[in-house]
């Protein structure tokens, strides 16, 4: 399936719960769940994070769809490599600054 299709199906479950909620708090749900990933992921326990992965992809969508943004769209961006040095695999220094 395609993230347009998963989009449409978080779309139709949540989108008025959420739209009700705002964006805020809906965004806030989404630091939640990605909290909660990262308990799963420091556990190691292969199931968990598999489903807290699952929430924090669903919350993605949630705020994107309040946003009016099509996340297949977006992710566009990627098509062609990395944004920064246009290739694939990334050849980017690993340094963190505040624009990456």
């Amino acid at each position: 399936m395609d993230l347009n299709k998963y989009q449409e199906i978080i779309r139709k479950l949540y989108f008025d719960k959420d739209s009700r909620r705002g964006l805020d708090k809906t965004f806030n749900w989404l630091v939640e769940e990605i909290g909660e990933l990262s308990r799963a992921m420091r556990k190691r326990d292969p199931q968990k994070i598999r489903e807290e992965f699952a929430d924090c992809l669903a919350w993605l969508l949630s705020v994107a769809t309040i946003l009016g943004i099509d996340a297949e769209d977006a992710m566009t961006k990627y098509r062609n490599g990395c944004p920064k040095c246009h290739q694939a695999p990334c050849v980017c220094h690993e340094k963190r600054t505040c624009d990456s």
